[in-house]
C-alpha cells in the first residue's frame, strides 16, 4: 500500500510525540527542587508577580541567578500567571517544549537530508536518551529547552534562506537566534552549526559531492546536496558575519553576568592547564555516556588537580583518534559534520572558560549529542547497508530483496535500541520525584559531597524534621568546616535547644564566610540575642549594632 511522504511523515511525528509523553508523563506529579527552582520561581517575587510590564523590564536588565535570559523569566512569570506555585503545570510546559524539539529535529533533518527514517531515529535518540532526562525534569532549565527551540527554528530557516538567499529570510534567521541567545546563551555556536550544515547536509560548498549525498532515499528523493546553490568558505563565513556579531553581543552580557555574581572567581582558581585536562577528560565522559548512560547525576565536581596527567593524555589520544577517522571517512560528509557539531557545540560549556565548580553537566548534553546521535544513525544505516550487499555478492546492485532486509534488520536493531533507552530515561526521571531521593542518587554516583548534605538538611527541616536534617548538616560541615549555610543552620537550632556557647561559634564562622551581607547581618543579629539570653549585654550589643550597620549599607 502506497502511503504519501507526508502521511508518512505524519505518523512519524505521532509516534515520536506518543513515545516522548509516554516516558516523561511522570513528571507532572514531580515537586519543585531545590535545586535552583528556589531562584527561578518559588522565592522570586519578580516570577511571582506574573506577565507585567515591572516583570518585563526586570527579566530584561537583570543579571540574577548569574545569567541575562530575559525570555527565561518570561516564560516563568507566564507560567506563575497560569499555573500558580503549582509544580505539575511548569513541569508539563517543559514536557511540551521537550516534545516540540523532538518534532522540529525531526523536520529540520528530514527536510534537509530528505531522509525520514534516519531523521526520525536522530530525533527517537534525542527524545527518548537518558541524559536529557536532567533538562526536562527541572523546572529551572527551562532556559536549555527554549534555547533549543529557537536554535532548531533558526536552523530550519537557513536551509529556506539557502535556497533562495534574501535579506528578509536572513533577518528570521537572526531573530530565531537572538531569541535563542535571549533564552541561554548556550546557543552561541549556531554560527559554526551553520558552517557545518552548509557542508551537509545543504551541499553549498563548491566541491563534489559525497557518495552518500548522490544515493537516493527510500523515498527515491535525491538529498538535498543537489537542490541548494553552491559557494566557497570565505563567502560561507563572511555570509554569518551578522550571526558572529550577535555572538560577540552575548558574550560580552554573558561575561557581565557571570562576574556580577562572581561565578568566575574560578579561572583563578583553576590555572589554564587545569581546565585543559579537565575538559579533555570531560569529553571522553560525555562520549562514554553517549553510549552507555550510567550513574547520570545533576552535579559532578570538579577535579581540581586531581586529575592525573595519564588520564588526560589517554584522553587526547582517543579524541584524535576519533577525530582521525573521522577524516579518513570524511567522504561522507555526515561523519565531520557530527564529530564537529559535538566538539565545536560543548566548547562553551566544557570549562576551557570555568564557570562554577562542576566539570561537567548533563543539560549540557541537550544540543551537542545531536551531532554523535547523526554518526551514529547515518553511519550504522550505511554500514548495515554494506554489509547486506557483501552478503549478496551475486548482486551487482542492491535488489529490493536486498533493501528489505537491510531495513528490517535496521529496525530491529533501532527499536531495542530504543527501548533500552526509554527504559533508563523512566528510571532515572524517578529520581528527580523526591528531593531527598533525588540528593541520595548524587551522593550514590560521586560520593559524599557538601552540596547533596546541605540539600538533604533543607528539606529535612521543610518537612519538620529537625533532627535528621542536623545529622546532614554535621555532615557538611565535616567536608568543608567553614560552610556559612550548614554552620548557620546548626547554630539556629543549638540557640533554640539552648546550646547557647556552641550557637555563637557556629555564628561567627557564618559572619567569617556568609557569601552576602544579609547573611552576614542575620548571623551577627541571632549572635546578639544569643549573648544577651547569656546575660553578656556588652557583646549583644556589639553584635547588633554590627548587624545595623551591614543593613544600613545595603
Amino acid at each position: 500500500m502506497f502511503v504519501s511522504s507526508a502521511t508518512r511523515n505524519l505518523i512519524i511525528c505521532v509516534l515520536l510525540a506518543a513515545a516522548t509523553v509516554a516516558v516523561y508523563f511522570p513528571v507532572h506529579r514531580q515537586p519543585f527542587l531545590n535545586l535552583d527552582d528556589n531562584q527561578y520561581v518559588t522565592d522570586n517575587l519578580h516570577v511571582q508577580d506574573g506577565l507585567n510590564w515591572p516583570t518585563v523590564m526586570w527579566a530584561f536588565t537583570s543579571y540574577y541567578a548569574l545569567n541575562w535570559h530575559p525570555l527565561t523569566w518570561l516564560s516563568h512569570a507566564g507560567d506563575v500567571q497560569l499555573f500558580g506555585l503549582d509544580p505539575a503545570g511548569h513541569h508539563e510546559v517543559n514536557l511540551l517544549l521537550h516534545v516540540v524539539n523532538v518534532l522540529l529535529l525531526f523536520w529540520v533533518l528530514q527536510r534537509a537530508t530528505g531522509y525520514a527514517g534516519r531523521s526520525a531515529m536522530v530525533a527517537a535518540l534525542f527524545a527518548l536518551h537518558p541524559i536529557n532526562v536532567e533538562s526536562v525534569a527541572w523546572i529551572a532549565e527551562r532556559k536549555n529547552l527554549l534555547s533549543m527551540l529557537f536554535f532548531l527554528l533558526a536552523l530550519g530557516t537557513w536551509r529556506w534562506y539557502a535556497q533562495k538567499p534574501g535579506r528578509g529570510r536572513y533577518a528570521l534567521v537572526a531573530a530565531w537566534f537572538a531569541l535563542g541567545l535571549m533564552a541561554k546563551p548556550q546557543v552561541i555556536t549556531l554560527p559554526f552549526v551553520l558552517l557545518l550544515w552548509d557542508y551537509w547536509p545543504l551541499g553549498r560548498l563548491a566541491v563534489r559531492p559525497s557518495p552518500s549525498a548522490l544515493r537516493q532515499n527510500s523515498s527515491g528523493e535525491i538529498s538535498g546536496e543537489k537542490r541548494i546553490a553552491t559557494g566557497d568558505w570565505r563567502w560561507l563565513f563572511l555570509e554569518k558575519l551578522p550571526l558572529f556579531l550577535l555572538c560577540i553581543v552575548s558574550s560580552v552580557i554573558t561575561m557581565q553576568a557571570q562576574r556580577a555574581g562572581g561565578a568566575v572567581a574560578s579561572l583563578v582558581k583553576y590555572p589554564l592547564w587545569v581546565r585543559l585536562e579537565n575538559a579533555l577528560v570531560s569529553y571522553a565522559r560525555y562520549l562514554a555516556k553517549a553510549i552507555w548512560p550510567a550513574d547520570l547525576a545533576p552535579m559532578y565536581p570538579h577535579p581540581g588537580t586531581s586529575v592525573k596527567t595519564w588520564e588526560a593524555f589517554a584522553a587526547l589520544l582517543f579524541l584524535l583518534g576519533i577525530t582521525m577517522l573521522v577524516w579518513d571517512g570524511r567522504r561522507y560528509r555526515y561523519l565531520l559534520v557530527g564529530w564537529l557539531w559535538f566538539v565545536g557545540t560543548m566548547v562553551p560549556m566544557i570549562g576551557i572558560v570555568q564557570v562554577g565548580h562542576q566539570a561537567m553537566a548533563d543539560r549540557y548534553a541537550y544540543l551537542p549529542f545531536i551531532g554523535l546521535f547523526i554518526i551514529g544513525c547515518w553511519g550504522f544505516s550505511d554500514l548495515l547497508v554494506a554489509v547486506v550487499s557483501r552478503s549478496a555478492r551475486h548482486e551487482p546492485t542492491l535488489s529490493s530483496e536486498t533493501r528489505r532486509i537491510a531495513n528490517v534488520s535496521l529496525a530491529i536493531v533501532s527499536l531495542v535500541a530504543l527501548l533500552a533507552l526509554a527504559a533508563a530515561a523512566h528510571r532515572q526521571l524517578q529520581y528527580w520525584n523526591d528531593n531527598l531521593k533525588l540528593w541520595a542518587r548524587v551522593s550514590q554516583v560521586i560520593g559524599p559531597n557538601l552540596l547533596s548534605e546541605e540539600r538533604s538538611g533543607d528539606e529535612l527541616l521543610k518537612r519538620g524534621q529537625p533532627e535528621a536534617a542536623m545529622v546532614h548538616f554535621m555532615r557538611a560541615v565535616i567536608i568543608q568546616p567553614d560552610d556559612p549555610d550548614s554552620n548557620f543552620a546548626i547554630a539556629v537550632y543549638e540557640q533554640k535547644h539552648g546550646d547557647l556557647s556552641e550557637a555563637i561559634q557556629r555564628y561567627r564562622v557564618v559572619a567569617a564566610n556568609a557569601p552576602n551581607a544579609g547573611m552576614r547581618a542575620r548571623a551577627l543579629t541571632y549572635m546578639g540575642y544569643a549573648y544577651r539570653d547569656l546575660g553578656d549585654t556588652e557583646r549583644a550589643r556589639e553584635s547588633l549594632q554590627a548587624a545595623q550597620a551591614i543593613g544600613s549599607q545595603r
